[in-house]
Formats: structure tokens, C-alpha cells, sequence
């Protein structure tokens, strides 16, 4: 099992930066992927920025090139770097967890999240 508590979130203008972390109960150096999801008020979650156990990334179009999701396997930490924030960022931002076992079967382990709110 993997605990995760992010931390970061908060009010901000736009076009101002805020940077969330995402802390795990264990080592995250062989968890196959750590990812950010989003849920706006009454929409769906949805990925935001993945990271792979061999430091790949990925982003959602609407954010590549002002988020950046980074690692530190040495303090079992994950970031998303937040920058010229829009209204349309606002939404509550989850820390996801995909581990696959020695059998292959995945699990998935979800932070509490944390809300971001950007104001114009």
C-alpha cells in the first residue's frame, strides 16, 4: 500500500505560480507511475502530468508548458510546478499512485487532495 498527502494548494492570481507536493508513505523508486489529476467543480477527474518510474513525463495539452511534474526518490516526494496559472486551472488536484506487483496486477492509491483557486 502507498499512503500520499499532497500539500500546496491555495489561492492565487493569474498568471502567478504555486507548486504542490505529494508525499508518499514508501519508496517510490519502483511504483510504475506518480501522476496529477484535476476535478473542476462538477466535471470529472482528469490527468493532468504523469511520471514514470524511469523519469518519463507526459502532460495534458492545456498545461504543457507551464506545469512540470518532477520526482525525488530520495525523499519520496513528487511535485507540479505550477506557472502562468489561468482561472481554468481551479479545481482540486490529486496525487495518484500506480503500482504494479510482482504477479502484474495494478493498484491505484489516491491522495485526499488539495484545492487550487485562480483568481483573474
Amino acid at each position: 500500500q502507498v499512503q500520499l498527502v499532497e500539500s500546496g494548494g491555495g489561492l492565487v492570481q493569474a498568471g502567478g505560480s504555486l507548486r504542490l507536493s505529494c508525499a508518499a508513505s514508501r519508496n517510490i523508486f519502483s511504483i510504475r507511475a506518480m501522476n496529477w489529476y484535476r476535478q473542476a467543480p462538477e466535471k470529472p477527474r482528469k490527468l493532468v502530468a504523469t511520471i514514470t518510474s524511469g523519469g518519463s513525463t507526459d502532460y495534458v495539452d492545456s498545461v504543457k508548458g507551464r506545469f512540470t511534474i518532477s520526482r525525488d526518490n530520495a525523499k519520496n516526494m513528487i511535485y507540479l510546478q505550477m506557472n502562468s496559472l489561468k482561472p481554468e486551472d481551479t479545481a482540486v488536484y490529486y496525487c495518484n499512485a500506480v503500482v504494479v506487483d510482482s504477479s502484474d496486477s495494478m493498484y491505484e492509491y489516491w491522495g485526499q487532495g488539495t484545492p487550487v483557486t485562480v483568481s483573474s
